[in-house]
């Protein structure tokens, strides 16, 4: 074994951790295999509903006209923003109050039913990988579902943060100089928005690591529910490392999502060449390929976390 202060620099280093996953691709395939198990099934439950939702609102037809929205509409809402602003903001203001209805009655059971379900499938899903990448830890399931509960449950309300803040925006940017009778100020709408949501994410990253460190602190040590969540906040030194990795996890995930906007819009200029369908199939494509990064990057941050503690430990 080498010097624990050299063990637990190589622990830090972000390119050695991604390395150490992409020499172990079971680790990703476990991932992907739980999250898309979870996903497929949610996914198809959505549309779902959300086509029955259009169904009964459009009288079974599925027509944009029968909610006040036209094609060319739909297919450039900017460009009938930028023309004809508070028209536009009214048609699809009269289009979501007729199918918001709908959209509660569903949200009503389908939303608890999807948590629960995804608290069962990531603490197997978890422990699977988490067994994988280190063989030694234990296996606590019915903890990691408890723990997994209280983290939905803070997700939950920082998604109701931002959604309330949406909403303040479109008060200050959209709804009150249309008030007024004046035109609405769209890019200090798309401004608010972009830095609250920025904001919030960065928020969430820098303190959501103890809801991701205590499920691993549970099957290290093998504790309880209470237990773990109080080890989780008593790391001494070794907290700032795992906030860093949080952080740096954060800022990867923000550039996935530029780079998925630039790639599903690299056909964009050659459109007049290619069909809807292509368009339609590139963007699943890079969609895809998002996915699966991500999962990989879900396992460079267990896999880091699991590293920085074992050389944490060992040089204690």
């Amino acid at each position: 074994m080498g010097h624990p202060g050299n063990e637990l620099q190589a622990a830090q280093s972000f390119v050695h951790t991604l390395s150490a996953c992409w020499g172990r691709p079971s680790l990703t395939a476990l991932e992907v295999a739980w999250r898309w198990l979870y996903g497929i099934p949610s996914t198809a439950l959505i549309v779902w509903e959300l086509r029955k939702v259009l169904l009964a609102a459009t009288g079974g037809t599925l027509d944009p006209a029968r909610l006040g929205l036209d094609r060319a509409l739909l297919n450039d809402p900017v460009g009938a923003l930028s023309a004809e602003p508070v028209a536009t903001a009214a048609k699809f203001s009269d289009a979501i109050d007729v199918v918001e209805p709908g959209l509660w009655h569903a949200a009503v059971w389908m939303v608890p039913l999807l948590v629960v379900a995804w608290v069962i499938v990531s603490s197997f899903g978890r422990t699977l990988v988490l067994r994988r990448a280190d063989g030694t830890v234990h296996s606590r399931p019915g903890t990691l579902m408890v723990l997994q509960a209280i983290r939905m449950v803070a997700l939950l309300t920082i998604f109701w943060v931002w959604f309330a803040a949406i909403q303040w925006s479109a008060k200050i940017a959209v709804g009150g100089p249309v008030a007024r009778g004046d035109e609405p100020n769209v890019i200090l709408y798309c401004a608010l928005v972009i830095v609250l949501t920025l904001g919030l994410f960065t928020l969430w990253a820098f303190l959501s690591w103890v809801f991701s460190v205590a499920p691993l602190l549970a099957m290290l040590r093998n504790l309880g529910v209470r237990a773990s969540l109080v080890a989780a906040t008593r790391l001494g030194p070794l907290k700032g490392k795992l906030v860093e990795i949080n952080l740096v996890m954060g800022i990867v995930k923000i550039a996935l999502i530029v780079l998925a906007m630039v790639f599903s819009a690299t056909p964009l200029p050659f459109q007049s060449a290619t069909t809807p369908e292509f368009l339609a199939w590139w963007c699943a494509g890079v969609a895809v390929l998002y996915l699966l990064w991500s999962d990989f990057f879900h396992v460079a941050r267990l896999v880091g976390y699991l590293n920085l503690w074992r050389a944490f430990e060992s040089q204690d």
